[in-house]
C-alpha cells in the first residue's frame, strides 16, 4: 500500500469511530467500551460459548420478561431455564 492510501485507512478508521454509538460521550466520565477481542477472551476464560437458536417471539418475550422481573441477564435467565428443563 501506498502511504497515501495508509491515510485514508486511517482516516476512516477515525471518522468511523466519531460516527459510533457512544461518540458523543467522548471524554465524558463513562465506563470504557469493552473491546470484542477482549470480551471473547473473557468469555472463553469462564468457558462460555456462543450458542445461536431460533425461537418463537412470543417464547422470547416470556424469557425477557423473566429476566426483567429478576433484575438478571438474558444469558442468565436462558441458562437456568435449560439447566432446570435438562435436569428434570
Amino acid at each position: 500500500m501506498k502511504k497515501t492510501d495508509l491515510a485514508k485507512n486511517d482516516a476512516k478508521k477515525l471518522m468511523g469511530k466519531m460516527v459510533a454509538p457512544g461518540a458523543a460521550s467522548f471524554g465524558a466520565s463513562a465506563s470504557p467500551a469493552i473491546d470484542k477481542r477482549e470480551q471473547r477472551k473473557r468469555d472463553q476464560a469462564l468457558g462460555l460459548v456462543p450458542f445461536a437458536v431460533k425461537l418463537n417471539s412470543e417464547l422470547v418475550k416470556r424469557l425477557h420478561a423473566v429476566a426483567d422481573e429478576r433484575g438478571l441477564d438474558l444469558n442468565t435467565v436462558v441458562a437456568e431455564v435449560l439447566t432446570k428443563g435438562l435436569d428434570t
